[in-house]
């Protein structure tokens, strides 16, 4: 049955119709569909090393609405989202990734871009997202592979209780593969996490958050050229935001729910979208999240908040109480913007929970105050000092005329220039000059660009104005003059702990703390909009060995 899903070819698995009109949001009925719980993946063996899982990338059919026609998507054991791996800290986990998608791509392929040229166009390569790796294991854009290939990752899974994420990141077709399906969750337990009482098992619940755009046939749609068209054709777009709300696989989907507490691990997948989260009572009336995780596990005390930001690749774990809302709705909500900064009032809506009169039984779960030991970083405590780098948001013509988003004029072809050693501490800082005071974060041209470094977990230190109109690139970057400082912003509330995604605002410099721990060799650092990824916003990024001379 695997050689026949890999086989699939011509008809099942090529079914971009570029003829079909998309379909408006509005003619969706909202909260059709249960939300579908991603099933835990069992492992293939277990033994005293650990567990070995194969897992197979595939073809697979998928139905987002109840009202659509089932369509062809790119799945984790031809599911979409992939199945969940979950283990416990200091277990090691092995992974056989088997490619057994197609060779064509039902999505519109750029074969312009770095990685992209030439045939197959499918190729495909697992990163999990957050995860403390050894290099070869770090699914390195340049380590894609075809079908019929396959490869073992090994986890060692050496931190904290966390919630990870895996998908796909081959070089050039990274944007493609991930909205084609190629996502799911990977979640590491420890022992004091199992102490807290925090809610467990069934009322433990990932939510993979995207936005889509549809054909009125119900299947993806995905632009082919950007607007005003380029010259090239298909061509990669500067960014893609979707009409409609797709939560776990399902557009606007609700949520049967007690009235407990539940735990629900929140992950932005988008391709380009930003959100900013909040929870409606019955009446519009903002409920409260009680926090208690980021990207890199566990916080050092719950916070409870109103409402959140949370960028692509962004993590946030939190609990929600419904114990006073014993039969009432609550709706979870973003708060968008369409292009001329107005209100996307009908694609405000994310998904609904349905309160429940009674509980099944007693909810013995807890919101602790205290969950964590953490240790802020003080730059000043550091010995020896950290290195400072900087880094700028650039914009640089392609061969074809196009513009690309760059760091510093570079792209991922270019040389590194980051040889960061193991067991140092660095400060990384980036300053975004592309600003418009007169337009609200997330139009254009303020657009923030959420940086993923791999390997390594930081802490966000400050984010600080500055004049773009007299900012001086080329001095800045090589020794911190040519800018005039304004002020100074802490770190959003829900910001506050391990981090790997950091939001790099429009107008501002965001500081970064980061220690470089566990292994030495090649990874890489990028922007999360996969659209800027895939068209050269990513570099290299090299661990050495420590020079005791």
């Amino acid at each position: 049955m695997k050689e026949e899903m890999g086989s699939l070819e011509t008809n099942e698995c090529l079914e971009y119709k570029e003829g079909v009109a998309v379909k408006q949001p509005g003619t969706i009925q909202k909260f059709a569909d249960e939300l579908p719980i991603p099933e835990v993946l069992n492992p293939t063996s277990q033994g005293e090393d650990g567990a070995y899982y194969e897992v197979e990338m595939k073809c697979g059919k998928h139905r987002f609405h109840r009202d659509f026609n089932e369509t062809v998507i790119y799945g984790y054991d031809g599911m979409y989202p992939g199945p969940t791996i979950e283990t416990m800290r200091g277990q090691a986990v092995k992974v056989k990734w088997i490619n057994h998608l197609p060779l064509n791509h039902f999505l519109p392929v750029d074969k312009t871009l770095h990685g992209a040229a030439g045939n197959p166009e499918v190729r495909t390569v697992v990163h999990l997202h957050g995860a403390n790796v050894a290099p070869d294991s770090d699914g390195h854009p340049e380590d894609w592979y075809i079908r019929n290939n396959a490869k073992v990752f090994e986890y060692p899974n050496d931190q904290q209780a966390t919630t990870l994420w895996y998908h796909d990141h081959a070089l050039g077709v990274t944007r493609l593969n991930l909205y084609a399906g190629l996502a799911g969750f990977y979640l590491i337990h420890d022992e004091h996490e199992q102490c807290l009482d925090l809610p467990k098992g069934k009322y433990d619940i990932p939510l993979m958050i995207q936005d889509k755009t549809f054909r009125e046939d119900g299947s993806l749609f995905y632009p082919a050229n950007s607007v005003p068209p380029s010259p090239v054709n298909p061509s990669v777009v500067r960014a893609f935001i979707g009409n409609t709300m797709v939560v776990n696989g399902k557009v606007w989907p609700y949520l049967n729910v007690e009235p407990r507490k539940y735990r629900f691990r929140m992950l932005n997948a988008s391709n380009t979208n930003g959100f900013t989260f909040k929870l409606w009572d019955k009446h519009q009336i903002e409920q409260p999240f009680y926090q208690v995780g980021t990207d890199g596990g566990l916080i050092s005390k719950t916070k409870r908040l109103k409402k959140f930001p949370l960028d692509p690749a962004e993590r946030l774990d939190v609990i929600i109480d419904f114990s006073k809302y014993a039969g009432q709705t609550i709706t979870l909500r973003t708060e968008e913007l369409n292009l001329q900064g107005k209100p996307e009032t009908f694609k405000e809506d994310v998904m609904q929970f349905r309160v429940g009169i009674k509980a099944e039984c007693e909810d013995r779960s807890a919101i602790p105050n205290k969950l964590r030991h953490f240790e802020k970083l003080d730059p000043k405590k550091i010995h020896p000092k950290p290195k400072v780098r900087r880094f700028v948001m650039t914009e640089d013509p392609d061969g074809l005329g196009r513009f690309k988003l760059t760091i510093n004029h570079l792209g991922f072809m270019n040389a590194a220039t980051e040889f960061p050693e193991i067991d140092s501490v660095e400060i990384w800082e980036f300053a975004h000059p592309t600003f418009d005071s007169n337009s609200p974060l997330g139009i254009p041209p303020n657009i923030t660009h959420p940086i993923h470094l791999h390997l390594v977990q930081f802490q966000i230190l400050e984010r600080q104005d500055f004049d773009v109109k007299t900012f001086n690139e080329k001095e800045w970057i090589k020794n911190g003059n040519g800018i005039k400082l304004g002020k100074k912003h802490h770190p959003d509330p829900s910001e506050n702990g391990w981090k790997d995604t950091v939001r790099v605002e429009p107008g501002k410099v965001t500081r970064i703390i980061v220690p470089f721990k566990h292994y030495t060799g090649e990874y890489v650092w990028h922007c999360h909009i996969l659209e800027h990824e895939d068209h050269d916003m990513m570099r290299p990024l090299i661990i050495t060995e420590k020079d005791c001379e």
